[in-house]
Parts: structure tokens; sequence; C-alpha cells
């Protein structure tokens, strides 16, 4: 039985995801002190900003991947 093991990319996102939106249920129905529009715009620019967030660190990811791959491969030519 093999568990699928998850990248740090996606359980951050996943994490700052969940939270705001426990914030957002909890917080922005009792806030009366700015519009419905600035609300939905506030929760709207902050999943946007998790959704860079993890798109920049994946990328990193694989740049790392890549950088590592390119290192056993050069150790690898030199053994042979």
């Amino acid at each position: 039985m093999s568990r699928k093991k998850f990248k740090k990319s996606t359980w951050i996102s996943l994490a700052l995801f969940i939270y705001i939106s426990a914030m957002a249920v909890y917080f922005l129905p009792r806030n009366t002190e700015i519009s419905e529009t600035e609300k939905y715009i506030t929760l709207a620019v902050a999943y946007v900003i998790v959704f860079v967030l993890w798109i920049v660190l994946r990328k990193k990811e694989q740049l790392k991947e890549k950088r590592e791959n390119d290192v056993f491969n050069n150790s690898q030519e030199k053994n042979n």
C-alpha cells in the first residue's frame, strides 16, 4: 500500500487556501465596515496570490529536480 506524498508546493498552497476560505466564511459576513464588492475583491485577490505562490513553488521544485538530475547524470558520466 503506497501513499502518495504531496509536494511542498501543493500542501502549502492547499493549507493557505483552506485558511483563507475559513477566515472568509467566519469574518466576511460579520464585517460591516466595507462594501460587499470590496469583500469579494479582497477574497479574489487572496486566492490569486495563493495561486501565484503555487506556480512559483512548483517552478522552484522543478528547477531543483532538474539540477539534481543534472548532478546525478554528470556524476554517472564521470564514473563511466
